[in-house]
C-alpha cells in the first residue's frame, strides 16, 4: 500500500500521544489501531504494524525505568521469557481464529479492573505484601502475554492491575515491570507477524518514532508523579477501551 506524506505525518503524531498514554497505564493501541483501520489498511497488517511501533514504544519506557532501578530483571527474566513465548503462539493462533467472543469477555474484565483501581487502598505507590509468588504469578503473567499476542487491548492495565493486587507491588513499580513484560510480548508476536509478511515496516518505523518520544515523555511523567497520576489515566483506558469494545460488538 502507498499512502501520502500527510498520512505518515499523521500516524506518527498519533504514535506520539499513544506511546505517551502507553509508557503510563497502556492503552496505546485504543488511539493507533482505529487510526490505521481508517487510514485503510488491513486488520492484520493494523495488528502486525501496530506491534512493530509499539515493540519501540515498550522499550524506551522499560529502559527509562530501569534506569531508575525500578525493573528487578533478576527476580523476573523468567517471566519475561515464558511472556514471550506464549505472546508468539497468541499471534500464530489468531491468525486462524475469530476474535468476536473476546468482544464481550474484555468489557467486563476491563470494568473489573477500573473498579479495583478506584477503590482498592492498594493503588498506592507503596508496596505491600504479595498474595502469591515469582512462580505462582508466572501462569498469570503468562496468560496475559498469550492473549496480548492474539488480541491486545488492555494488556498493560490487565499487567499492572495483576502486579499489585497479587504480587503486592506499589503502583509506580508495577507500571515499570509493565513496560517490561509489554515489550517481551510485543516482541514475541512481532517476530510472528514479521516471518508471516503482514507488517508494514516503513509505516511502522515512521510511527516508532513518534512512539518512542511519547514513551519516553510518558515514563519520565510516571516516574516523578507517580500514582497520582497513573491512577487516573489507568482508570481512564479502561473505560475508554470498554466503551470501545462494547461500541464493536453492539454496531
Amino acid at each position: 500500500m502507498h499512502f501520502g506524506p500527510e498520512t505518515y505525518a499523521i500516524l506518527t503524531l498519533v504514535a506520539f500521544i499513544a506511546g505517551f498514554i502507553d509508557a503510563i497505564a497502556g492503552g496505546g493501541g485504543l488511539l493507533t489501531v482505529p487510526a490505521m483501520l481508517s487510514a485503510g489498511i488491513p486488520p492484520i497488517a493494523t495488528l502486525a504494524t501496530n506491534k512493530l511501533q509499539s515493540s519501540f514504544s515498550s522499550a524506551t519506557a522499560a529502559f527509562s525505568f530501569s534506569r531508575k532501578g525500578m525493573i528487578d530483571w533478576r527476580t523476573y527474566w523468567p517471566q519475561i521469557i515464558v511472556i514471550l513465548i506464549l505472546s508468539a503462539i497468541g499471534a500464530l493462533v489468531v491468525q486462524s481464529i475469530e476474535t468476536d467472543i473476546l468482544n464481550l469477555i474484555v468489557p467486563a474484565l476491563l470494568v473489573a479492573v477500573a473498579a479495583y483501581v478506584l477503590l482498592s487502598p492498594r493503588m498506592s505507590d507503596e508496596d505491600v505484601h504479595h498474595r502469591i509468588g515469582t512462580r505462582g504469578y508466572m501462569p498469570v503473567g503468562g496468560a496475559i502475554g498469550f492473549y496480548d499476542g492474539f488480541f491486545g487491548p488492555g494488556t498493560g492495565s490487565f499487567f499492572a492491575t495483576s502486579l499489585v493486587s497479587l504480587r503486592g507491588m506499589g503502583l509506580i513499580r508495577a507500571t515499570a515491570h509493565t513496560k517490561a513484560f509489554n515489550f517481551a510480548s510485543n516482541l514475541g508476536s512481532l517476530l510472528v507477524f514479521l516471518s508471516t509478511g503482514h507488517t508494514m515496516i516503513l509505516l511502522g518505523l515512521c510511527m516508532a518514532i513518534g512512539s518512542i518520544s511519547g514513551a519516553w515523555t510518558g515514563s519520565h511523567t510516571a516516574i516523578r508523579f507517580g500514582a497520582k497520576v497513573i491512577r487516573p489515566v489507568l482508570v481512564t483506558i479502561c473505560l475508554a477501551l470498554t466503551a470501545k469494545l462494547l461500541w464493536q460488538a453492539l454496531v
